[in-house]
């Protein structure tokens, strides 16, 4: 045998024992979590964002989706800076994930804090939530435009609009509202929307634009009254949710008179830095979670515009919007510089 000939033979019984050290090695085991997931919430409890974190807990839970266990924190400081600078300082940490809602732009412009959602991976838009001007159902209001005509024809200050925080997506909806009516409300904060329903239900205050899963208990028990959704549509959803009256029957803020649309995120997202494959799975993970009975029930009750998207269209989404309310907090006159 020539030396030539030994070196091909001794190439080709390599290159088939390679191959077959290919074929018959394990699969290499996809990315999965090995620890309790911590699911920031930078809002407090009984708001929107709470609530959904705690139903896609109960959905994960119930359904058997993942091996770990899933707890919901709250970290509502500084308007939700304390959730948000906690998922900064967690850079490469794949066991937390946070729900965000629009005081993800609205915070760090408000405060100046040094954040923003380029120190998070984006994972998923999940829904948008709608925002419904609410009043007390024993309040003489029956339309928008009933309560904007009292409105205009009061002192300044005289009516209060209750809110989540201060400079978020409630008082820019307030602030828009006064420009229309062309009179200013008193803007009276709180911890979250569970809070605010309750103090409308008490007459503390004259108002709110809670989203719908915030005050439909309250609507369903006849105590709160829905004028009009700050949308370009109607909500879809034909149900009956008091009485003879659906989410589909609240028309819309433009067609009373007030041209104002407001949409926020509920977006999930994780910390910078963290594996693709991890991001990969969490994507996984609530596209499962949108797929139950569940999740439809929760889209359904809570009357929500039903867009998701993940990767680089989620990510151009959120830059998008970053832009949107920046215009919107330096026209309200919210931005940390003035």
């Amino acid at each position: 045998m020539g030396v030539n000939e030994m070196g091909w033979r001794l190439s080709a019984v390599a290159a088939a024992t390679a191959m077959a050290a290919t074929l018959f090695a394990p699969a290499a085991k996809a990315w999965e979590p090995t620890r309790t997931i911590e699911f920031i919430v930078p809002a407090g409890t009984g708001g929107g964002a709470d609530q959904m974190a705690r139903v896609i807990q109960g959905i994960v839970a119930k359904h058997g989706l993942m091996k770990q266990t899933m707890v919901v924190i709250n970290k509502a400081g500084g308007a939700g800076g304390e959730g948000f600078l906690d998922i900064k300082g967690a850079k490469g940490n794949p066991h937390k994930l946070v729900i965000t809602l629009s005081n993800l732009f609205t915070t760090p412009m408000a405060t100046g804090i040094p954040f923003s959602w380029k120190d998070m991976t984006p994972v998923s838009m999940m829904a948008l939530d709608e925002f419904v001007l609410w009043v007390n159902a024993e309040s003489p209001y029956k339309t928008a435009k009933d309560y904007t005509d009292a409105i205009k024809a009061a002192e300044p200050g005289k009516f209060k609009m209750g809110g989540t925080g201060s400079k978020q997506e409630d008082q820019i909806i307030t602030v828009a509202i006064d420009r229309v009516t062309g009179k200013k409300m008193t803007y009276v904060p709180y911890k979250g929307g569970g809070e605010v329903a309750v103090q409308l239900v008490g007459k503390h205050i004259d108002s709110t634009v809670n989203n719908p899963i915030e005050a439909v208990a309250q609507w369903r028990a006849g105590a709160l009254r829905p004028l009009c959704v700050f949308d370009s549509k109607p909500l879809p959803v034909t149900d009956k949710i008091a009485g003879d009256k659906a989410w589909a029957d609240i028309p819309t803020c433009k067609s009373a008179g007030l041209d104002i649309e407001y949409l926020m995120l509920r977006g999930i997202f994780m910390p910078a830095g963290v594996p693709k494959e991890a991001t990969a799975y969490y994507v996984d993970l609530m596209k499962k979670v949108r797929d139950t009975p569940e999740w439809k029930q929760l889209m359904h009750d809570g009357a929500f515009n039903q867009t998701t998207m993940s990767g680089d269209e989620y990510a151009k989404w959120v830059e998008n919007e970053e832009k949107r309310h920046r215009d919107l907090m330096k026209e309200a006159g919210f931005l940390a510089s003035n």
